[in-house]
């Protein structure tokens, strides 16, 4: 198996629950980059709370950030590539201004949320950049919209199916998300090996999230952490070990990693 890239779910997959990564994973990262792997991180998040593990890592390829809606340079952090996702803005927050949810609009400009929590002091905390605007988002004034998030704390696909004619829409246990029509890990993805003149087949994708499910599908092989949901389990051709227990190093040793034994 040739296996010339490589790309990294954080949330899930790079990270333990404590938002660190161990050092097993890092050690396992350095070796696969000693062989001449290039390794990319392919996030949800966005840029600001993605470059401070992509530097402390020490990766020099692009990051994928909003599942996809943005690629950024390694170096300057300038983002290659945006796609924007149009909804019916009245119509949205028609939908969700009055149902118990946070919304958080992640714009080129920064993040617009309806109200702060745990999750949002965190990226204030890594990403050094606190949201643009927190409040009733009726009233706020944003544009270039990379991705929506609506948190309600419990799946809500009849809510989510209602965006499916203008968004793609990933549901997740605790509400969903909404990006371009277009967009996905798997297109961003694309576009980098078609630059890079690396096949599918010598990719290797690793994630945890419904987000990832594409990504699992199309890679040359795709691998689900051991804490994956059945769907997402599904579409890979490897389970690995759960994130807490360094499911990323666990893969990667086992077969990635070349025998220097003689």
């Amino acid at each position: 198996m040739n296996i010339r890239a490589v790309f990294i779910d954080m949330d899930g997959t790079l990270l333990k629950a404590s938002n660190n990564i161990s050092r097993r994973n890092m050690e396992a990262i350095y070796r696969l980059i000693d062989q001449g792997v290039m390794v990319f991180l392919a996030t949800g998040r966005h840029y600001e709370v993605t470059a401070p593990y992509h530097k402390e890592i020490g990766l020099q390829t692009p990051m994928i950030c909003l599942n996809g809606a943005a690629i950024h340079e390694a170096e300057t952090g300038r983002a290659t590539q945006i796609k924007t996702v149009q909804l019916n803005e009245e119509r949205f927050h028609h939908l969700t201004a009055e149902s118990p949810c946070n919304v958080m609009i992640h714009t080129a400009a920064g993040l617009y949320c309806k109200e702060t929590n745990e999750e949002i002091d965190y990226w204030t905390q890594v990403g050094q950049i606190p949201p643009q605007y927190i409040g009733d988002l009726r009233l706020a004034t944003y544009q270039d919209v990379l991705k929506y998030s609506v948190r309600t704390g419990s799946p809500s696909p009849e809510l989510s199916a209602l965006f499916k004619t203008e968004a793609g829409v990933i549901d997740w246990n605790d509400g969903f998300e909404l990006v371009a029509p277009d967009v996905s890990k798997w297109a961003a993805i694309k576009s980098l090996l078609n630059e890079l003149g690396i096949s599918p087949n010598e990719v290797t994708a690793i994630g945890d999230g419904p987000n990832d499910i594409d990504m699992l599908r199309h890679a040359g092989t795709g691998v689900a952490m051991g804490n994956a949901g059945d769907k997402v389990k599904a579409a890979a051709d490897f389970v690995t070990g759960h994130h807490e227990n360094d499911g990323l190093a666990e893969y990667i040793e086992r077969y990635l990693l070349k025998s220097y034994a003689i």
